[in-house]
């Protein structure tokens, strides 16, 4: 292990600290056959199937909270923005911007988490950045990821593909995530024993990825449950109708929101699923869900009709309100 105990600016000036912390850290949780560290790019195996790649960045406060950490954080979301496109996640890569000062037992901590999810993905790193930046010119990390996967099916997944009739599915409870890290912050005086959902998905999306029926999956990160209808209202120039009664969303997050007047539909998720899915195949989907203990509750929880391209919510005194797009972010970023 580098003898420092915090980040300095020569950790990333491609020197002697910078090749240490990356033998140290690095390369002892992230090692695989594919990482050369010496090398500037790494060859991909190819395979069968239809390519697919995705890239992301990743900035929460605090670093680490209940549930995960901007590692697991960090591979997980870019693991589950391929699970649901349909694909199956084969490489990874991810990079490091460090402020300087940052501790360098956090820092291993925090590797050694996204080295631990991208394992039990069954994708590999490939590739990587370490980047150090001046001390309060940074919020301590940030990582930035890409992920490349393969689809064997041909049939599509995507927006255009949702028809009036279908049925919205999530897999699991709302807005752990969100609910989590504000209790994280310890900023409200509140206190709770919420966990974020920060995990993979992918045993979900490949257990219906056979079925017919399966128009369109998202995972509902920034923006929750709210934002993806809107998404789908938007493309498909229909009504998107949730039902409050019907949406699996915990007690305690609930109170969270009613505390300090937050709308729990707006709170991110990073473990679950929201599918559109035909009305012939929607409860069989719901119940192939249920056989794993990461979709155990999961419901169906409204419907796309014909109308004007909104969202509403049949909330729990059958009364019927709008869920606007977010405009102003109502809480820092947590993802």
């Amino acid at each position: 292990m580098t003898a420092d105990r915090t980040i300095r600016l020569a950790h990333g000036n491609g020197g002697r600290f910078m090749r240490e912390l990356i033998r140290d850290v690095f390369e002892v949780h992230l090692r695989n056959p594919d990482l050369d560290v010496a090398a500037d790019a790494a060859p991909l195996a190819t395979f069968d199937g239809i390519p697919y790649v995705t890239s992301d960045g990743f900035t929460v406060q605090p670093l680490e909270f209940p549930g995960g950490d901007i590692g697991s954080l960090a591979i997980n979301g870019t693991i589950n923005d391929l699970a649901v496109a349909g694909a199956i996640p084969q490489y990874l890569t991810l990079s490091a911007i460090i402020e300087e000062g940052f501790e360098v037992a956090q820092l291993d901590r925090i590797v050694a988490s996204a080295g631990q999810a991208a394992r039990e993905s069954g994708a590999r790193v490939v590739a990587g950045d370490t980047k150090v930046v001046p001390s309060g010119q940074g919020g301590g990390l940030y990582l930035v990821t890409t992920g490349v996967g393969y689809r064997n099916s041909a049939r599509e997944l995507g927006l255009s593909q949702v028809q009036a009739g279908d049925l919205i599915i999530a897999s699991g409870p709302l807005g752990d995530h969100g609910a989590a890290v504000i209790l994280a912050r310890e900023e409200f005086g509140l206190e709770g024993d919420l966990r974020s959902d920060c995990g993979p998905v992918l045993e979900l999306t490949q257990a219906v990825s056979e079925y017919e029926g399966v128009r369109f999956m998202r995972d509902p990160t920034r923006g929750g449950v709210a934002t993806v209808a809107n998404e789908i209202a938007r493309a498909t120039s229909c009504e998107v109708r949730l039902r409050e009664l019907k949406l699996p969303i915990r007690d305690a997050v609930r109170s969270v929101c009613e505390i300090l007047g937050f709308e729990p539909y707006y709170l991110a998720s990073e473990g679950r699923v929201i599918a559109v899915v035909s009305p012939e195949q929607a409860v069989d989907v719901t119940a192939a869900w249920r056989s794993f203990e990461n979709g155990r509750n999961a419901e169906i929880v409204g419907e796309i009709v014909a109308g004007p391209p909104r969202v509403v919510l049949e909330t729990r005194v059958s009364g019927w309100r709008i869920l606007d797009e977010l405009e102003d972010d109502p809480l820092p970023r947590i993802c």
